[in-house]
């Protein structure tokens, strides 16, 4: 039986059968594009029906970096000590009250450099950062080409093809969650996995997390996992008084935490 053929056979069965559950039946892959429009599908979306945020209970994060590895290989960052979308800080409050934050997302060797002994530390704990997509971005006002954006879903980005290189972005940023990428010399940093988000996926790094300690949603949904985490946790951003109005809400934040 030759292409056409099987097609005009299978006429009836698409007739009493969603497509994609035919097409799956045969065993042939389907990609969001591909089936009906479903809320959060490509067919389907509209940035102005959503507004993304990103929650992280400091409690539940163990250090593993599965996150980070997993933002490495979705979004192709540099494999090196120097370059990160995501990475996760260790605090250290030693008994003295003094503090050691050391990023533990590079080599072992550098995770282990300043880190007090153990008979000096009253507690410890793991901080995942990224950038935080303000509301108030100061990259977007600082970028002289229009380069940096905020989208009117509420994610902010990087037209590599606009970015001059000017590195404005980078020193303007408060959570130093930019880079400037070493294959394109352009800036690069955190986009919430933009291109997973828009096809109803979730970012890799809450796709990975053993302990669910990472929480994406959407600000505007009422059923939304990150509106339920904003409402049962005291939620705390990083340097509020900057009025940046991030989106990234953590929870059970120390304020050691800078």
């Amino acid at each position: 039986m030759n292409k056409r053929e099987f097609l005009k056979s299978m006429q009836g069965l698409i007739l009493f059968f969603p497509a994609a559950g035919v097409l799956s039946a045969l065993g042939v892959e389907v990609s969001a594009q591909e089936t009906s429009a479903q809320p959060g599908s490509a067919a389907a979306y509209n940035p102005q029906d959503h507004l993304y945020g990103m929650g992280i209970e400091i409690d539940k994060c163990i250090g593993c970096n599965r996150c980070v590895e997993a933002c490495k290989a979705e979004n192709d960052v540099p494999q090196d000590d120097a370059h990160y979308r995501t990475w996760v800080e260790r605090y250290v409050i030693k008994k003295d009250g003094e503090v050691a934050v050391v990023n533990i997302s590079g080599s072992a060797a550098a995770a282990r450099e300043g880190m007090p002994e153990d008979a000096d530390i009253l507690r410890t704990f793991f901080v995942p950062k990224l950038c935080n997509q303000c509301v108030n971005p100061p990259c977007v006002q600082v970028c002289p080409v229009g380069a940096t954006f905020s989208t009117e879903d509420g994610v902010v980005l990087v037209d590599a093809n606009r970015c001059i290189g000017c590195s404005y972005c980078i020193q303007a940023c408060p959570y130093g969650a930019r880079y400037m990428n070493p294959r394109t010399k352009t800036a690069d940093k955190c986009t919430f996995c933009y291109h997973r988000v828009r096809q109803g996926l979730l970012p890799a790094c809450v796709e990975v997390c053993p302990t669910q300690a990472r929480v994406f949603g959407d600000l505007r949904s009422k059923a939304s996992r990150l509106v339920r985490f904003a409402r049962m946790n005291k939620i705390h951003v990083l340097k509020p008084a900057l009025n940046t109005e991030p989106k990234v809400y953590y929870a059970q934040l120390d304020g050691e935490v800078r």
